[in-house]
């Protein structure tokens, strides 16, 4: 059996993950994820009981109880690449032996619903919306460091993405995963549309926000809007779902990632006061996790 070295898995002097801080006890099998700390907070105010607390730079976790079920909620901060040390840390933590670096025998499966802010892309999804990202697409890399990706992916809808968006930035090629299926059952219902989410690796030029850099492709988000797929659109924008879904799926995983609109993309407006609209998805996830 293969024992995993210390420079791969890094486990600190109290015996917890490297940057979340947590030990394996302290991790329930549902999780909520969200970007902000602060946020945590937030979700957690809704448990009836809280039995830890722990903060490690942006990595801000409380496990809890509400309504009879066992819950953690960890903060993420921003971008795919945080995606890819909390759920890599999550998963060696309920699925490593920490005392003798040995995978379990047992293959524990998390459930996994990041809740998040976004902006809208089409008329159909304006401020205000909440929309599960049934597709995710991935204008980062991470996943392509992992062996088998083949199998998670879609690869006809990744052709059909790049020819119709005339796909000029070489050396990034975008990917499309799907949030597992059962999770998207459980969590959506009427309130919540089922969309095609972008996952950007930057919060600016990736999204097609022109400040003083020029953008490689000027016309990106025009060809985005536009974009079909068998009646497929893309919805919206935000910056996590895609290495989540991925991740995940070739883990065994449950995970999916819902967002509340905040940004209309198209009409240009913007919501700064969304936590309200926020709250009440929360509770939703909340109650049907």
């Amino acid at each position: 059996m293969r024992v995993i070295p210390e420079s791969e898995l890094i486990i600190n002097a109290d015996g917890s993950a490297f940057h979340l801080h947590l030990k394996p006890e302290q991790l329930a099998d549902k999780v909520i994820l969200v970007g902000d700390p602060d946020r945590v907070s937030t979700v957690a105010s809704y448990f009836d009981t809280q039995e830890c607390e722990v903060s490690s730079r942006e990595f801000h976790t409380i496990t809890g109880t509400y309504k009879g079920k066992r819950l953690t909620v960890v903060s993420h901060g921003i971008g795919t690449d945080n995606i890819d040390i909390v759920l890599n840390e999550l998963d060696a933590l309920a699925n490593i032996d920490f005392a003798t670096r040995t995978v379990k025998p047992a293959f524990k499966q998390l459930t996994l619903v990041r809740v998040g802010t976004s902006g809208g892309l089409q008329p159909f999804v304006p401020v205000g919306t909440y929309v599960a990202a049934e597709k995710s697409i991935g204008f980062d890399g991470v996943i392509y460091f992992y062996a088998d990706t083949e199998r998670v992916r879609d690869t006809a809808f990744e052709a059909a993405l790049k020819e119709q968006l005339d796909w000029k930035l070489s050396g990034l090629s975008p990917y499309v995963v799907s949030a597992d299926h059962s999770l998207i059952e459980q969590i959506t219902g009427n309130d919540i549309i089922r969309g095609v989410t972008i996952a950007a690796n930057g919060f600016y030029g990736p999204q097609g926000r022109e400040l003083r850099l020029p953008l490689a492709d000027p016309k990106l988000n025009e060809k985005i809007e536009a974009f079909n797929y068998n009646g497929r659109q893309i919805t919206n924008f935000e910056m996590e779902s895609s290495s989540l879904a991925g991740l995940a799926a070739l883990m065994g995983h449950r995970a999916m990632t819902v967002c509340c609109i905040i940004a209309g993309r198209v009409d240009k407006n913007m919501n700064t006061n969304y936590k309200g609209s926020l709250t009440r998805l929360i509770e939703t996830v909340l109650d049907r996790i």
